[in-house]
């Protein structure tokens, strides 16, 4: 029997960040694209990328991004904003013709949302001090003051299956705090591992400040890039959610996979993870 052709549209989209991060932004992609299917690969080998020197982090970027298009996926997102500052226009020389979306702080729609005049940004040490970050803060200083927190040890503490709250809870306070202080009423998180701890964030900034996160805003322009490309997959919009997607892991399969149950529910208790060794 002669295998049926695939169309480019049906093939998987490729999805990576250090951790578990990216399962953010991966939600709200399967929300968003009902019939789309995912390749994420959590690069937990090597987290946290927030405090590596820039050159590794790029070099896992290329690594990465060859592996995902070597296995056929048909456009990638970066689901990490450390690697996306270190190595989004890397890859993007590398790979001219594949569609590739990156992750940005939300700073536009912060910018336009603030009545004080002053933004916060919660990020990794390395997104706050990149250039590709610096540009971006600039770009939007005419129209609010921009004050960028590095938090140190967030992203760790969010990879611990169950997460600490407390230790959380103990290191946000002080830095939401000061950002209160500057009279920040809009806080964006910069990091993909913190939309799992925003409402912790919220209780500690109170009901008159905003919190934004990035996820949707990714899987909206993700859909904008296949359309236009025509590469958006119209099929089976009712297989569930674990059925879309193939788990990779760098680190421990069993350690990722209960990170995974823990962050986003018992639906994806029967979810397999498998090792990846690049």
């Amino acid at each position: 029997m002669v295998k049926p052709v695939l169309h480019e549209s049906s093939l998987a989209v490729g999805v990576f960040d250090s951790g578990v991060g990216g399962l953010s932004v991966l939600k709200e992609m399967l929300n968003h694209l009902p019939a789309e299917h995912f390749q994420f690969v959590a690069d937990e080998r090597y987290l946290p990328y927030g405090d590596k020197p820039q050159h590794e982090i790029t070099d896992r970027v290329l690594t990465l991004s060859n592996w995902l298009r070597n296995r056929g996926c048909k456009a990638m997102v970066m689901a990490c904003n450390t690697a996306t500052a270190a190595g989004a226009n890397q890859a993007r020389a590398v790979h001219a013709n594949w569609p590739i979306v990156g992750i940005e702080p939300a700073v536009k729609p912060a910018s336009m949302l603030t009545k004080t005049g002053v933004v916060g940004i919660l990020a990794t040490t390395n997104t706050v001090a990149s250039e590709r970050f610096k540009a971006l803060v600039e770009r939007f200083d005419p129209m609010a003051k921009v004050i960028a927190h590095p938090c140190p040890g967030l992203v760790e503490l969010i990879e611990r299956s169950p997460m600490p709250e407390d230790a959380i809870e103990a290191l946000l306070k002080p830095v939401v705090a000061e950002l209160l202080q500057k009279q920040a009423d809009v806080i964006v998180l910069g990091c993909t591992h913190y939309p799992f701890v925003a409402h912790l964030i919220s209780r500690l900034a109170g009901p008159g400040v905003a919190v934004i996160e990035t996820g949707l805003a990714v899987a909206k322009q993700l859909k904008t890039r296949l359309e236009s490309e025509n590469l958006l997959n119209v099929g089976n919009e009712h297989l569930p959610s674990i059925e879309r997607v193939s788990f990779f892991t760098t680190g421990q399969p069993e350690a990722f996979k209960s990170k995974l149950v823990n962050l986003l529910g018992t639906a994806w208790c029967n979810a397999q993870v498998q090792k990846l060794d690049v």
